[in-house]
């Protein structure tokens, strides 16, 4: 039982680890493009309402909540 409780125990840290990657990919894409991307102003409104957003689930630790948003973010620059 002990040997489950630590497997399981590790597999959640990789897994949040996995998260926090994807997210901070993401930001790093978007604050690559974010300057030279071609889209309208409305567009990248929406755009930087997305990134705060995500980038604040991010540090948060809300990692699914932080990859929706930076994932609606990245589709709207096209990514």
């Amino acid at each position: 039982m002990k040997k489950f409780v630590l497997a399981a125990i590790f597999t959640m840290g990789l897994a949040t680890s996995a998260f926090a990657v994807d997210c901070a990919t993401m930001i790093n894409s978007i604050d690559e493009v974010m300057h030279t991307a071609s889209v309208d102003e409305a567009t990248m409104t929406k755009v930087m309402a997305l990134y705060d957003k995500g980038r604040a689930e991010h540090e948060a630790g809300d990692h699914a909540a932080a990859e929706k948003d930076l994932g609606e973010a990245v589709k709207l620059l096209g990514l």
